[in-house]
């Protein structure tokens, strides 16, 4: 679901609190501090999102020259500038043009402004023999609210739940090919881990070796005996990413189901979770109730819901009952806290 692109937005202007040569270029929900004087309300500018990677030329054009991220300097990342948080570049669109081609609102750039993505180095115990499963593989992500800003109405019935910084890990059953082991960067490529003594030591496999029964026993709760089944969860603590949730070994936290074929089955309703919650740990629900955007900011933000003392990455946040809607399909979106996105020495491995 999470897409990578830069596309063309009419951005809005305002006033800088702190800075009287910068403003803020809205994009969406997102702040992108620029130059004063550089836009005007209305005006068609590609977005940079955070993670792209960066060509020189786009990079001395905007004059960002050694002040982007990454040991080449040219990874685009969150920062703050004079207190406020700005997330991704501005490029403009002149004339209706982008290095001579005519471009529209809404267009996808990325190719034109020869952006990558950036992929984070896979540790040793995340990397493993793979297999090519294209029927079993279920492909998984969360897009940002700031980019769906409107998605979710007032009032709406839903349930947001701490989003926990640790590696995606998809454990399942498919017919085609029985154990089903992925992270979220193997399953995207349509492959899984091979279930042998070479991936003794991979981190999922070694999930998959734990929780095994429950993932049986999950199965015969919520699916027929020959229907794909899947469990989608977030393997964390020490030596998985930076934050480690004052764990001293790893765990494993549930927060979704699917049945059925990939891409024509279905997530189990949110509601529906606790009920295995005698098999997995469930991620943390944060707030059941109507939605608003006070208890969205409330709930992104704070300190973890583990006996740990560091920051909360944020929450995830979907309808009680599963939805779909005409720009996301299925309805689920991550909120990220500010504080999570500024701290120090990060890891992003997926």
């Amino acid at each position: 679901m999470a897409s990578f692109e830069a596309k063309i937005y009419r951005v809005t202007i305002e006033t800088h609190p702190k800075a009287d040569r910068l403003e803020i270029a809205k994009i969406g929900a997102y702040n992108c501090i620029v130059g004063k004087g550089e836009y005007r309300t209305g005006d068609l500018a590609a977005y940079v999102p955070e993670g792209s990677l960066c060509p020189d030329w786009l990079i001395q054009e905007l004059g960002l020259e050694g002040r982007l991220a990454g040991a080449q300097k040219n990874r685009v990342k969150a920062v703050k500038l004079r207190g406020v948080l700005s997330q991704g570049l501005v490029y403009p669109v002149r004339a209706g043009r982008i290095r001579g081609q005519a471009v529209h609102l809404g267009d996808d750039v990325t190719e034109l402004l020869e952006l990558a993505k950036w992929e984070p180095p896979i540790p040793v115990s995340m990397s493993g023999a793979v297999m090519a499963a294209p029927r079993a593989a279920l492909r998984y992500d969360i897009e940002d609210i700031k980019k769906y800003p409107e998605a979710f109405v007032e009032g709406q019935p839903v349930i947001m739940t701490e989003k926990i910084h640790g590696t995606w890990c998809c454990l399942g059953w498919h017919p085609a090919c029985g154990a089903v082991v992925a992270s979220k960067g193997i399953a995207e490529k349509g492959l899984i881990f091979q279930l042998d003594e070479a991936n003794a030591k991979n981190l999922y496999v070694r999930t998959y070796g734990t929780y095994r029964a429950a993932l049986e026993q999950a199965q015969t709760r919520l699916a027929r005996p020959d229907e794909p089944f899947y469990v989608l969860g977030e393997v964390f603590g020490p030596g998985v990413q930076d934050l480690q949730y004052g764990l001293r070994t790893k765990g494993f936290a549930l927060f979704d189901c699917y049945v059925g074929e990939p891409g024509q089955g279905r997530y189990v309703d949110a509601q529906a979770l606790p009920e295995l919650g005698d098999l997995f740990a469930l991620a943390p629900v944060l707030y059941e109730g109507p939605f608003s955007q006070e208890k969205l900011q409330l709930h992104t933000n704070g300190a973890t819901t583990f006996d740990a003392r560091h920051v909360r990455e944020g929450v995830v946040v979907k309808p009680v009952v599963e939805t779909e809607t005409p720009a996301l399909r299925r309805l689920i979106l991550k909120s990220v806290s500010e504080k999570y996105l500024m701290r120090k020495g990060g890891t992003e491995f997926n």
